[in-house]
């Protein structure tokens, strides 16, 4: 029997973009590793993707498509049945309510640029109603975007240049695993590293001091940060000639001192000297997690991380910068020569359920979902159900039949990570990489290329998605990235740097503003913070090492593990390993007590992605709130308690 190795890239929602080296057998995969050559993945895979094959050859694969029939079950028909009732009842929506009364939703679930091909499908047929707002990192990028006039980082090998590294609410062992060599090459070189999290996890190991602010605290930390920074003189002279608002950043630190600020964070104030003296003693890079900016002033978190880079002259130099995004379709021309006509309508994606219900004038009639399962991964999933399970139509193209599929009158079986034909860029590094299939989909899947496609064919739009992948992806590789060594040629040879991306971002401090210099905030101050006596616990719902987004790599056989200090557990009456229920003013779940005596006495921690039909979904329990800026998710302020069940 012939066994091949073959190689291809993650194109799921995760920072690292692995390339994946699959054992293939008679046609299946039956062994996946990391590859060796790629620069970042260096031989290994998280365990998400070690363990996908789970997945791949799992019982909820779909592989044919799915119409409801009228009792409520799922039947399999043929492609060319399912697409003429779509195209069919798409085209009567449109000519009866205007293109407006449908609505194309595409999230992360496949971070490939062809993606990019469903929403040209869609604005050429309408355009239609679409998402605006994001539901990861919308008030992280909006902040830096106002800062230094985009997001971006330096090359991931600069940390190795860094004298002092803060992981600043970055669990880099589950969400970017491959920084860990880097990370540790760096302490080898002499680098020294931090953490600050209200969360205690793996990530501590590395680091040589942790801070522990409250949930929330991390802007008061800044602040009392920066106030130490201008009392003790340790800010760059230079910082006014490359800052707007440099005395108004001042005046922002100097409306309480770093004690009373302190106190916000419910952090002593040897935790903001110790983090200034880091920052001033440079070049100091600041590793941002994507959780601070999912709270209602999450912006400003980042803001304020922006600003401590920035005034101590660690923005723009090599082994500095304030790491919380790389631009990862910056090698990418998705304009199709030219922006098209606007939406008639956007609905925000943290609001999702309760904006879809509210839609009028028309109404919402059709939603087609593409690379998202929004019962699951966006807050109020009973209200996100709802207004699904009221829609005339909802057509919903994936590989497995998630909460969000179950809701569907039309499942549409797509490709695996595995299956895909697809290029891609990433947003923990600035590789650029092809994913090809290491074996064929089955015969009942299609691409969203290929779905398109034919739908295009049936409502007269045929020449403009006409062309093969491969023709696509060369077509959406931007000339300049091409010219400089990314062509799609270049890259079915293996990884290569973008070359549009800098080594250095911002180097010299020199931005992206209109005006060339660092913005920095001045009218930021939050809200005092603060837990409500009915409900004490910040609800944190984290990613884990098990599972990427709602797609969980392990079967679902025990009630939601909820993690919280000893003695919150015991104020409930529940031993470690017990049983209660987690309350918020929104809904309930079971789950199971995990005692940690690391946490904080304020938080409960569940993992994100659960499925709601196992009443694991923890976006069951949060209110759909948005962020100060950025049109994002506000996914962390909600409250919660613990109650013996």
């Amino acid at each position: 029997m012939a066994v091949e190795t073959r190689k291809t890239v993650c194109n799921r929602d995760c920072p690292d973009a692995c390339s994946i080296v699959a054992t293939v057998e008679a046609g299946r995969v039956t062994k996946l590793g990391g590859d060796r050559d790629h620069p970042v993945t260096r031989g290994f895979l998280c365990w998400r993707t070690h363990h996908f094959l789970n997945l791949q050859y799992g019982p909820d694969r779909v592989l044919a498509p799915l119409v409801r029939t009228a009792s409520g079950d799922f039947r399999a028909v043929s492609w060319d049945d399912a697409l003429d009732l779509i195209a069919e009842r798409l085209m009567a929506f449109r000519r009866e309510s205007g293109p407006a009364s449908i609505f194309h939703y595409r999230s992360g679930g496949s971070l490939g640029i062809l993606g990019h091909l469903v929403d040209r499908f869609f604005q050429l047929f309408g355009p239609v109603t679409t998402k605006r707002g994001d539901i990861c990192s919308g008030a992280g990028e909006a902040a830096q975007t106002i800062d230094f006039g985009e997001s971006e980082s330096n090359d991931l090998f600069d940390l190795l240049n860094a004298r002092h590294i803060l992981l600043w609410g970055k669990n880099v062992h589950v969400s970017t695993p491959h920084t860990i060599p880097v990370l540790r090459d760096a302490k080898a070189r002499g680098a020294r590293l931090a953490l600050i999290d209200p969360v205690h996890h793996r990530a501590a190991g590395l680091c040589e001091r942790f801070w522990q602010p409250r949930p929330g605290g991390d802007f008061a930390l800044a602040m009392a940060v920066a106030r130490r920074l201008f009392d003790r003189g340790l800010v760059d002279a230079r910082a006014g000639s490359y800052c707007d608002n440099l005395d108004g950043f001042r005046a922002l630190a100097h409306r309480h001192d770093a004690a009373a600020w302190c106190r916000q964070a419910d952090v002593p104030v040897a935790a903001a000297d110790d983090i200034g003296d880091r920052l001033a003693d440079g070049p100091t890079a600041i590793l941002v997690g994507w959780g601070m900016g999912r709270r209602r002033n999450g912006g400003a978190i980042v803001r304020a991380l922006d600003a401590l880079g920035a005034v101590t002259g660690n923005v723009g130099v090599s082994g500095g910068g304030v790491s919380y995004y790389f631009k990862r379709r910056r090698g990418f021309d998705t304009t199709f020569g030219g922006t098209g006509a606007r939406p008639p309508r956007t609905i925000l994606e943290p609001r999702f359920g309760p904006e879809l219900l509210a839609a009028a004038d028309p109404p919402v009639r059709a939603v087609w979902i593409t690379a998202g399962n929004p019962v699951v991964m966006l807050p109020e999933a009973q209200t996100t159900a709802r207004a699904l399970a009221t829609r005339e139509l909802v057509v919903v193209a994936d590989s497995f039949l998630t909460d969000t599929a179950r809701l569907a009158h039309v499942v549409l079986p797509t490709p695996t990570l595995l299956e895909s034909d697809d290029v891609l860029g990433a947003y923990g590094h600035h590789y650029l990489g092809v994913a090809r299939p290491v074996v064929a989909p089955p015969d009942g899947v299609r691409s969203d290329l290929e779905i398109a496609q034919a739908l295009a064919a049936r409502v007269g739009l045929a020449s403009a998605m006409a062309g093969s992948a491969r023709e696509w992806k060369a077509r959406l590789i931007r000339r300049e990235a091409a010219d400089g060594g990314a062509s799609l040629e270049a890259l079915e040879e293996g990884a290569r740097r973008n070359p549009l991306a800098p080594r250095i971002a911002f180097a010299g401090q020199r931005f992206s503003t209109a005006n060339g210099r660092a913005n920095l905030l001045t009218e930021a101050e939050p809200p005092p913070l603060g837990s409500s006596p009915d409900y004490p616990l910040f609800l944190m719902s984290l990613s884990t090492d098990r599972s990427q987004s709602s797609q969980w790599s392990e079967p679902e056989t025990d009630a939601l593990a909820c993690t919280v200090h000893p003695e919150v557990a015991s104020a409930a009456g529940v031993a470690d390993g017990g049983r209660a229920v987690l309350q918020t003013a929104v809904g309930s779940l079971p789950v199971v007590v995990r005692c940690d005596p690391h946490q904080r006495r304020d938080v409960a921690i569940v993992p994100k992605g659960g499925h709601l039909r196992s009443q694991r979904c923890a976006n069951a329990l949060l209110r759909a709130e948005v962020t100060d800026i950025g049109e994002g998710g506000a996914l962390y302020d909600e409250g919660a308690r613990l109650v013996a069940g």
